[in-house]
Parts: C-alpha cells; structure tokens; sequence
C-alpha cells in the first residue's frame, strides 16, 4: 500500500508535461512497447496458469489487472493525493494536525532520494516529486552525489530510494535472475536494488528458461512482467518511441538499395557520400 501510495504521489501527467512540453510516453510496465509486454486486463489462457499456484501470495493486480494511476495533469493533482493519503492511512501512517504522516508510535515517513551529480533532467523530475510528497505529509531528502559514491551507495543498497534504468531484452534470459532474483537480492553489486525477492518471479524466469514453445515463453515473460509491474517496485516514467541517429549532413540514402543491403527492415547499411 506504501509503494502504491508513492506511485500515486507521482504527477506523472503534470511532470511530463513541464519537462518534455511534447509529453512522451509512459512506460507501463518493465516489457511495456513491447510482444512481451503484459496485459493490464485479468490474465488469461497460459499466463493465468503459470500464476495460478502463487495466487494466495500475489499482490493485488497480478492477476485481477493492474495498470498505473492516471492523474488529472495538474500541480495539485488532489484526486490522487486523497487516493494516496488513504493508501497510508490503510498502512498505520496517520496524517497529524502537524502535516506530517507519522505512525502508531509517532515516528515520521521520513526517506531520502539519492541522485547523481550533474543529472539536471532527473533533478528536475525529483524536485516536483518531492514537493508532491511533502503535501501528502512525507518528510523528504534529496542527497546528490558524485558517480564513484553513487556506485558504491548502489552496490551497498545504501539508499532509500534512487533512479533506475534498465534494457531489457526481447529475449530474456539468466539475466532476469541478476535483476530479480533472492540471491542477487542478498549480494553487493548486483542489480536486484530493490531487493525483491518473489518465488513467483523465480518460477516464472525458471520457466523462460526451460519453455519449449515461442507461446509458452511469451506468456512466461509476460508472467513475469504482471509481477513485477504490480509489485509496484519502481515508479515508471517515460520513454521515446522515437530511434534517432545523428550523421553528417553530406551522408545520403541511395536512390535506389540493392537487393540485400536493407538491415533487417529498419536502417539502410548503405550509404553515398555527396562531395
């Protein structure tokens, strides 16, 4: 209900709207865009199965459907803020007549948001978020550090919570284990950084793993991502549906390609070079 409630805080509409001003994209889900990414509809056919035996131990969402909070692109974003403060209030943290989310024994919400140095565009994000954060009564640091301090706080999961990027591949494989698995949550330097550790997800990359049909490891990974994504792990951002590649100006297309020379559909690999 916390992570929910941190995910709702965030004015994704209102953030992506005064950064980008042509607002891109929300990344839905951790194989959104893409064959492997889930559906946020109730899971059906092979996905349903492979989920049936952790029904009982699933997050909501799983397998109900799950789908990110949409705000109402404004600064205050009040509906959601209300959505969030009662998230809290469900979990033991009471908003006081001083403001501040405290629980039972009076301790504040309290956490600190590490970044590095030099990062304008995710400072700015940060800053907007963070003042979403105090209205619903949470107390927030913003530490900046340089890069080897942001690695070694990283590899340490020395952080409460930091800005993460991840590629993911449209053939999965032994990496899911390195990204999500228990062991790699328990060992320094890996990249499960939110610790997750999640029997389901584990069965589920097992099951990438080990599928004999294209069907059965599509619905594996599509498995995994309902998961992850309603794990409400992270607090997804957005993304450019645009591939954009920088040349010389002199460099040309060719009137005409030859037979073989178009690179699996997408960037002609030949080129003239027009004095």
């Amino acid at each position: 209900r916390v992570r929910e409630a941190l995910i709702t805080t965030f004015n994704f509409e209102f953030i992506n709207e005064t950064i980008n001003g042509d607002p891109q994209p929300r990344i839905t889900s951790y194989f959104s865009n893409s064959i492997l990414g889930m559906s946020h509809a109730p899971a059906e056919g092979r996905v349903a199965e492979f989920l049936a035996p952790f029904a009982d131990t699933l997050p909501p969402g799983v397998i109900e459907g799950y789908s990110l909070p949409e705000g109402d692109g404004t600064e205050r974003n009040r509906r959601n803020l209300r959505k969030a403060l009662g998230l809290m209030d469900e979990a033991g943290w009471t908003l006081g007549d001083d403001g501040l989310l405290k629980n039972a024994a009076g301790d504040p919400f309290a956490f600190d948001i590490l970044l590095s140095s030099g990062a304008t565009e995710t400072q700015q994000i940060v800053d907007i978020y963070a003042a979403a954060l105090e209205r619903l009564g949470a107390q927030v640091t913003v530490t900046v550090s340089d890069s080897a301090e942001l690695k070694e706080r990283t590899n340490a999961f020395d952080f409460d919570m930091t800005w993460y990027s991840r590629g993911l591949s449209l053939s999965p494989g032994n990496e899911q284990n390195l990204y999500w698995g228990s062991e790699a949550a328990d060992t320094q330097g890996s990249r499960n950084w939110m610790g997750m550790k999640s029997p389901a997800a584990e069965a589920m990359i097992d099951r990438l793993l080990n599928s004999e049909s294209q069907d059965d490891f599509r619905a594996a990974a599509k498995a995994l991502d309902r998961v992850l994504t309603a794990g409400r792990y992270v607090v997804p951002i957005w993304h450019s549906p645009v591939a954009r590649i920088a040349h010389d100006a002199k460099l040309r297309y060719p009137s005409s390609l030859p037979m073989y020379g178009d690179w699996i559909g997408f960037q002609p690999d030949v080129w003239w070079y027009e004095e």
